[in-house]
Order: structure tokens, then sequence, then C-alpha cells
């Protein structure tokens, strides 16, 4: 049984992690810790966990084995850093942290203390994305030449606990927006997808319509489009929005030599290859998840399996860093208007 601890108890714990790891046989959720401390009791009345005052006092304690961090995104490297050196395996929110300093201060960590730091990249592991990746390797669909993906929904008041009061919004907790909420995602799956890296970007990373309680538009970006060019030649676009003000989009399609596949772009099929001649083939996976119909991510499942084999986790903060690397590529593209190579 592996003793966990959940840092922060905000939605993201209380719809993902706490329930995912309650379900989890191997799991036993032993502490939680929030700034509220009343929402800290509430889950560990729930969940039969203890409440800590502080995350240092939980983390101090010996019998954790490993945590989650839930918290706003500015608090994740110092909080990841702080239980790395305490012995805990950490598992992170996305995204990683705020500055590409910090993300590899948080890898150097997990190197130096040999503890696994894993980041919560859920769409590589939804059901249709893996088959979508066996079906490109297969070469289905030839050669890549181009691709589009888009993440966008009406905003992360439509997913918070406090709408009137949403940190995400928040310049000095959030530090980021929507190219980091969500962008960070697509960026990370088209790694996934192509098993190659985005090397140039070019993008437009700015607030389009999102105000806040005052009226003035926020902090951070609302919006986010990205040209990627990858190291295999072929080149996309990146959609992230929290101005989608209808169906939550969150497809994929990519433009092969022999065919162009579109990933979770069928309100029915999960996958569908279409060819030249067309031939349509229909992949009835399974359904994307949305902030309006919640299903297991898979996050916790495979953070657990890497803990009960003590395997390295596929979603490292390693492999994580390289997705995150294009985060920063794209705020500095747009910030100096230029064309970015990624190193």
């Amino acid at each position: 049984m592996i003793n966990v601890g959940v840092i922060g108890c905000g939605k993201i714990a209380q719809v993902r992690h706490l329930p995912e790891y309650h379900d989890h046989r191997e799991a036993n959720i032993a502490a939680v810790f929030d700034l509220d401390k009343t929402r800290a009791d509430e889950m560990a009345r729930k969940y039969g966990a203890k409440s800590y005052n502080s995350y240092q006092e939980l983390l101090a304690d010996p019998s954790i084995d490993a945590v989650s961090v839930c918290t706003a995104n500015a608090t994740h490297c110092e909080i990841t850093v702080a239980a790395l050196e305490a012995g805990k395996h950490v598992l992170c929110e996305k995204p990683m942290a705020t500055t590409l300093e910090e993300c590899e201060r948080m890898v150097e960590a997990a190197e130096r203390t040999g503890k696994f730091l894993m980041v919560g990249h859920n769409q590589r592991l939804a059901k249709a994305h893996v088959v979508a990746r066996n079906l490109i390797e297969a070469g289905e669909i030839g050669k890549i030449l181009s691709f589009r993906t888009t993440f966008g929904h009406g905003g992360p008041e439509t997913w918070a606990i406090d709408s009137k009061n949403v940190w995400f919004f928040d310049k000095k907790l959030a530090a980021l927006g929507a190219m980091a909420d969500l962008g960070i995602h697509k960026t990370d799956l088209i790694h996934f997808l192509t098993q190659e890296r985005v090397v140039e970007v070019a993008a437009f990373v700015g607030t389009l319509d999102k105000k806040d309680k005052d009226g003035n538009l926020i902090g951070v970006d609302d919006n986010a489009i990205c040209i990627y060019k990858l190291s295999g030649g072929a080149v996309g676009t990146m959609k992230a929005s929290w101005t989608f003000y209808g169906p939550e989009d969150n497809s994929t399609v990519l433009y092969g030599t022999k065919g162009i596949m579109h990933i979770y772009d069928d309100p029915r099929y999960a996958i569908v290859i279409e060819r030249q001649g067309g031939e349509r083939v229909l992949y009835e996976v399974d359904q994307i998840q949305t902030n309006d119909k919640q299903t297991k991510s898979g996050v916790i499942d495979a953070w657990m399996d890497a803990l009960v084999k003590n395997e390295p986790p596929a979603i490292s903060g390693k492999e994580a860093l390289h997705a995150m690397r294009v985060v920063f590529a794209a705020l500095e593209s747009a910030r100096d208007r230029k064309n970015v190579i990624i190193g």
C-alpha cells in the first residue's frame, strides 16, 4: 500500500486526484493540505485522511510515500522541490512551473534525490490518442505533412469551485494563461502522436476577452495561436482558448501523404481516417472527457503503476520539460514578434 498526500484540495484534486486515488487498491490517502483549512478538513473526513496545517508539516511525515501537487501554478516548483528533498515521489499538475529555470530545477531535484517526478499530461493517456499513435507509427496515413490541434472551452471559471474568484486569472498565482493551461496539453500531445519535437515556433499569445471582477482584461492570456514546425519537417497549428463560448473543442487533425486522420473531431467516432479514393476508416474507441463530462483521467493509474513497480513514469518531469520549452518559446515569440528556434 502506497501512502499518498494531496497538497491543494481545489477542483482538480476533488474530481481527479482524490477520487482516483480512492478507487485504486494500492493507494491510501493518508494526508491532505489546503490553504483553506475548512476545505482540507472536509476532504480529510471524506477520505479518512489527516488534515495538516502546512505543506511543510505534511512533507515532514515519514509515513507519506508520495504526493500530488494540485496548487496554483506559481507554487509548483517550490512545493515539488521541497517534496522531492523530503524523500517523496511527486505527481505535479500541469503546467509544470512558471519559468523554464523552475522546470529545470524540478527535474534536477528529481535526478539528485532519486525520486520520481511525473507531470499530469493526461491527453497522451486518452484511449484514442494511444490508438492514433500506433496507427501513425504503422504508417496508416503515411508521412505527416501538416496538422492542426485545438483545445478550447469557455474558461476556467466554468470549472473552478469559486467562479467569482478564479486564481487562474491572477497573474501572481497563475503567471501563465490559456497557453500553459490548455496549450501545454496539445503541445505534449503532438510530441506524443508524432514522436517528434517542436523545433520552431511563431505565436500570438494574448488576451482577447476575459475580464476580472473590475471589468478589466485579465493579466494572463486567454488565447494562444501557434505555428509549430516539427523535427521531421511537418508544419501545423496549435490553438488554445478560454473563449470558446459554446461546445468544447479538443480535436486534432493530421494530414499525411496517404490520408487524413481526425481525432476527437467526430461526435461518434473517436478516430476517422479518410483516404484519397474516398475510403473512410472509422474507429469507435471512446469519447474525450470535457469539463462538463468528467471521466477517469488515467493519470493516477499510470502514477500508481510506476510507484508499485518502482519504475520511472513515462510522463516524467524530464519528458514534460520538452513541451514546457515550447510554451516558453511561444511566449517569447509573441512578445518579440519573431520566430523562435528551440535548441
